[in-house]
């Protein structure tokens, strides 16, 4: 790989670590390669990407950013799983850890925050930004509804007695 080639790569993973909600470092040795396929199809489904880059690339692109103390993670060989949505990487790594034991997750970054394994599996316990979106919408709709059915509710009444008078007068 020449000088070129790794500012590039540089230069890419400094947007990711800029970009991503959350950043997630797992170590893949033993992974074959449908496996890691299988694991790279599940998080772009997901609307989050992997990548594998050289450790001593990824420090650098690390070097001044707020999540820098994630460095101490990326030794041996290790894939970064990351999204815009900061839980859709948790979620999807460890879902996949569940069911394969080679994916190990070693830590990672949310923000500022460093994480750690714990940090990252209680990240994938929180609800996704969709999930909270729609739990927000259903929150201010509710109300909204009730409302609605309150007002109509005595005209409905009305219309049903005066059709009832009607009936029976008939």
């Amino acid at each position: 790989m020449d000088r070129a080639q790794k500012k590039a790569i540089v230069a890419e993973l400094d947007k990711v670590f800029a970009d991503s909600g959350a950043v997630v470092v797992c170590r893949y040795a033993g992974l074959s390669v449908a496996e890691m396929t299988a694991f790279r199809n599940q998080m772009r489904a997901a609307g989050a990407k992997v990548k594998v880059a050289k450790n001593k690339l990824a420090k650098i692109a690390l070097e001044g950013k707020p999540c820098e103390g994630m460095s101490k993670y990326l030794t041996g060989q290790t894939v970064l799983a990351y999204a815009e949505d900061p839980v859709t990487p948790a979620k999807i790594v460890e879902a996949f850890n569940k069911t394969n034991d080679k994916l190990v997750i070693v830590g990672g970054a949310m923000g500022e925050t460093i994480l750690d394994e714990a940090g990252v599996r209680a990240l994938a316990k929180m609800p996704s930004r969709e999930e909270v979106l729609a739990s927000i919408v259903g929150a201010l709709v509710g109300p909204a509804s009730n409302l609605i059915n309150a007002i109509t509710a005595p005209a409905t009444n009305i219309a049903g007695i005066l059709k009832a008078r009607a009936e029976e007068e008939a």
